[in-house]
């Protein structure tokens, strides 16, 4: 069965996260839901009971008042006034049994004593009381009103804190859902983006190796399916590189024979001829075999070049770094030409200080000796040359800079180009294969850095650029 894609993996990711997320929030809406259906029911009930307590009060000035007049007046209208008002008032207390939200505990007892209170002030009506007995009863019921209004705010009051303590517990547990809900997020996050970021860190480096010219380690994608596949690609790619390479290398090898070898045995003719070993020559003759001979070592030397090119590009994928000091490094290269410089009689400085960083010596070692030769070869006697290492933020930078004739404007694009040499060449000089500047930067490429041509107003200054952290 084929693997989900890469595409799969991240819509998987995402519709988990999604999915974690909505369940914090949905389960937040239902705690802000139940909360707002519970605070909903207790204003609710709150209002009724108060309405029912209020009831009570005006009930109870209505009853007061007409067993008083009753006592005087001994009409029986007033006797059935306050009957109905007790009637109405024992309805309200039976209304609040619907009261769900509530705990009426103590409320409900102070109810059943005023309702058997009223109850004892009317039997004491029909049964003629004396006025102290019936003044007794009617006060006892005024003071259970009083009771059930303060036992009801009580209630209500219970009740509202009873809502604020779950409020706040169920913010407590929904911020520790929303907190675990992210976190689980963050994971989520964290695994499918570090698995997935592996898989593309491996096919990275399996391009840069290749990139690098290390050809002989297998690529082995694993993760999504289409960077399997990729992978596959890239492995297909490895083997054909190798093929070319193999089939380049032949070649320079057929090139480097049957062409050496033609080229030896026309040289050795052609010195035969020079030497008057097969007879004398007239001046027409002499003048062909200097022809023939400054080409052949021409030709040659073109061949040489060639070769050395393609070996310097190989050359420069394979990188033995140690730990090299850029000072040190520039009074090595002066050292070794001091010979030259002494014939030239040129005086060459070397500035500056930067950190030690990470390289192949011996290749910066050509790169910086090649910059040198050039400043040599096209300073004009008695001049200064000029080599500097110095730290730029995360970059070394290595100059060299002369007095010489410079590059021609028209030339600056091409400088680096195998083979190419300059319009501005010094008299007496012998024109050069014109690859050591490609050479220099083939290996600052290999570095990770780049060489490049700074503009001056006298000479020519060459600038190394190397990265510290690679």
């Amino acid at each position: 069965m084929r693997s989900p894609s890469f595409r799969q993996y991240l819509l998987l990711a995402f519709l988990l996260i999604v999915a974690v997320l909505t369940a914090a929030a949905v389960q937040g809406l239902s705690v802000l839901e139940d909360f707002a259906s519970r605070s909903r029911a207790a204003a609710s009930d709150a209002l009724r009971l108060s309405q029912v307590v209020q009831l009570l009060g005006e009930r109870a000035v209505d009853m007061t008042r007409s067993a008083r007049q009753y006592q005087v007046l001994g009409e029986s209208a007033l006797l059935e006034r306050f009957s109905a008002s007790r009637a109405e008032a024992v309805e309200a207390i039976a209304d609040l049994d619907s009261l769900g939200s509530m705990n009426r505990a103590e409320l409900a007892d102070l109810l059943v004593q005023w309702r058997d209170s009223a109850e004892r002030v009317e039997a004491r009506l029909r049964g003629g009381a004396d006025g102290d007995a019936l003044g007794e009863e009617l006060s006892q019921l005024a003071s259970l009103g009083g009771l059930v209004s303060g036992a009801a705010r009580q209630t209500i009051e219970r009740h509202n804190q009873s809502l604020f303590d779950a409020l706040d517990a169920n913010r407590a547990r929904l911020t520790t859902h929303v907190f675990a809900a992210v976190c689980i997020s963050i994971l989520l996050a964290l695994f499918f983006g570090m698995w997935l970021v592996r898989s593309l860190g491996r096919l990275e480096k399996a391009i840069v190796s290749l990139g690098d010219g290390y050809l002989d380690q297998p690529v082995v994608v694993s993760g999504p399916s289409d960077l399997k596949q990729v992978g596959e690609r890239v492995e297909w790619l490895r083997e054909r590189l190798n093929e070319l390479e193999a089939d380049r290398s032949r070649v320079l090898r057929h090139v480097s024979h049957e062409l050496k070898t033609p080229l030896a045995a026309m040289r050795e003719g052609v010195a035969l001829l020079d030497d008057r070993i097969l007879g004398p020559l007239v001046a027409p003759q002499r003048e062909v075999v200097g022809i023939l001979k400054h080409n052949c070592a021409t030709l040659q030397t073109r061949i040489e070049a060639l070769l050395g090119v393609n070996a310097a590009a190989f050359d420069a994928r394979r990188l033995s770094l140690t730990r090299i000091d850029p000072a040190a490094l520039l009074r090595q290269v002066a050292a070794d030409q001091a010979l030259q410089i002494q014939q030239r009689r040129l005086e060459v400085s070397v500035e500056g200080e930067a950190d030690p960083i990470e390289a192949d010596g011996e290749k910066l070692l050509l790169v910086l000796s090649n910059l040198l030769a050039n400043a040599i070869a096209f300073s004009p006697e008695g001049s200064l040359v000029r080599l500097i290492a110095r730290r730029q933020g995360k970059r070394l930078l290595l100059d060299c800079v002369d007095e010489g004739p410079g590059i021609a404007p028209e030339d600056a694009q091409r400088i680096f180009d195998p083979f190419f040499r300059g319009s501005l060449q010094p008299e007496g000089r012998e024109n050069g294969t014109g690859i050591g500047l490609s050479i220099v930067r083939e290996y600052a490429r290999a570095h990770g850095g780049s060489v490049v041509l700074v503009p001056a107003a006298l000479g020519c200054h060459f600038r190394v650029e190397l990265p510290y952290d690679r």
